[in-house]
C-alpha cells in the first residue's frame, strides 16, 4: 500500500481532529472530569495543547498535499536542478519518471537492484544538450507495481507510450542490464520512433551465447529469482543484504544500498522485480523470433572488466544474422557491470556521441 495513503486514510482530517479535540478538551467530559486530568500540572496542560497543535498542524499538511508533492524523490537534489519528478498514465500502468534539459530525447531504462536513480551521475551531463527521461520500470520504485506484463515487449510499450504521452519523437532509448533487454524489444518494436538504441552491458535473451550467460556461475541470481515464491519469502526484509552482493562498496555508498533496498521493499515491488526475471523465457521467445531486417542503430556497450564483455561479438553476430543491420560494440574502459555508476562521464560521453548522430 503507498504510505501516504495510508497514512491519509488512518489521520483524521483537521476538521476532525478538531471536533475530538473539543471532546477531549470539555472540562466535564460527559458530565465526568477523569481522575488523570484533573492530577496535571498547568504545565503538563500546556504541554498537551502544543503536542495536539502539532498533530493538527501534521493532518492539515498530508490531508493538503498535491500528488506531486507527494511523489518528491529526495533522489532529484543530487541533479542539481532542473528536473521533475512525475508520473504517466500508459498501458494500463502508472510510470514514474525524471525528467530534466532541452533537445532531442533520451530516455534512460535502469537494470536490477536499481531504479532510475541509476542515472544521477549521467543525467546532469547528457541535460546540457538533450531532453533526459530517467524511467522506473513497471513495479519498481515510484512505478506501481501490476499483476503482470512483465516481459520486455510489453514494457518497451510501457516506455514508447510515455513518449508519445511526453510528446518525444525519434527518442534515443538506453538500456543497462534489464533495461536493455526492454531497450532492445523498443528497436524490434517501434524501429521509426526510435533513432537509436545502446545496451549497457545488457546481455540479449535468445541470442548468441545467452545460454552461457544462463549458466555462468556469475549469474546464480537468474535461475534462483526465477523460482516461484521462494525468493519473495528469502529476500523480504533483507533487500539491503542482498543488494549488496551485487553493488561494491566501491562504488555503492550503504545509502546508495538502503535507497535502493526502499525502492523494492513493499511486497509487491519485490514480486514485480522477480517477474522481471520469470518473464525471460517470453523475452528468449520474442528475440529469437525477431528476423526483420531493421536500421536502427545498435550500440552494445558491456564494461572492460564484465563478464559479459567476451560474450558480446557473438551478440553482435547474432544480432546481425536476425536483421540488425547496425551493430557496433563500444567498451567502456576501467568499468564492470554498473557502468553508468562507475564511469558516469565516460559512459554520458558515449551517449552524447551516438545519440547526436
Amino acid at each position: 500500500m503507498n504510505l501516504t495513503r495510508c497514512i491519509k486514510t488512518t489521520l483524521p482530517t483537521p476538521g476532525q481532529a478538531v471536533r475530538r479535540l473539543k471532546s477531549f478538551m470539555n472540562p466535564t467530559c460527559g458530565g465526568v472530569l477523569p481522575a488523570k486530568w484533573q492530577s496535571m500540572r498547568m504545565n503538563d496542560r500546556w504541554i498537551l495543547k502544543l503536542l495536539t497543535a502539532f498533530v493538527l498542524a501534521a493532518c492539515a499538511v498530508i490531508q493538503g498535499q498535491s500528488p506531486a508533492e507527494q511523489r518528491t524523490d529526495p533522489g532529484l537534489a543530487t541533479l542539481g536542478g532542473g528536473f521533475v519528478s512525475d508520473t504517466a498514465q500508459v498501458n494500463g500502468t502508472t510510470l514514474h519518471y525524471v525528467r530534466g534539459g532541452t533537445g532531442t530525447a533520451i530516455m534512460l531504462l535502469h537494470g536490477f537492484p536499481e531504479d532510475w536513480y541509476a542515472y544521477h551521475r549521467v543525467m546532469p551531463l547528457l541535460a546540457k544538450q538533450f531532453t533526459v527521461v530517467a524511467v522506473d520500470l513497471r513495479g519498481i520504485g515510484g512505478s506501481p507495481a501490476t499483476a503482470g506484463g512483465y516481459d520486455a515487449a510489453n514494457m518497451a510499450e510501457d516506455v514508447h507510450q510515455l513518449a508519445e504521452h511526453l510528446h518525444l519523437e525519434h527518442v534515443y532509448v538506453v538500456g543497462h542490464d534489464i533495461g536493455g533487454m526492454v531497450a532492445y524489444a523498443f528497436a524490434r518494436l517501434y524501429p521509426e520512433t526510435s533513432r537509436g538504441v545502446m545496451l549497457l552491458d545488457a546481455p540479449v535473451p535468445g541470442l548468441g551465447l545467452w545460454d552461457s550467460v544462463k549458466a555462468s556461475p556469475i549469474t546464480w541470481h537468474i535461475n534462483f529469482q526465477q523460482t516461484p515464491d521462494l525468493p519473495e519469502q528469502l529476500i523480504a526484509g533483507r533487500e539491503a543484504i542482498y543488494f549488496r552482493h551485487f553493488l561494491d562498496s566501491d562504488t555503492f555508498s550503504d545509502a546508495d544500498v538502503a535507497r535502493y533496498a526502499r525502492a523494492y521493499a513493499a511486497p509487491e515491488h519485490l514480486r514485480a522485480a522477480l517477474e522481471i526475471y520469470r518473464a525471460f523465457p517470453a523475452n528468449e521467445k520474442f528475440n529469437s523470433a525477431q528476423k526483420n531486417a531493421i536500421s536502427v542503430s545498435l550500440v552494445l556497450a558491456p564494461g572492460e572488466h564484465s563478464p559479459f564483455e567476451k560474450l558480446m561479438p557473438g551478440f553482435a553476430e547474432a544480432l546481425r544474422d536476425h536483421g540488425c543491420a547496425k551493430v557496433k560494440i563500444e567498451v567502456i574502459k576501467n568499468s564492470v557491470h554498473y557502468v553508468a555508476d562507475e564511469q558516469p562521464e565516460a559512459v554520458a560521453e558515449l551517449i552524447e556521441r551516438y545519440a547526436s548522430l
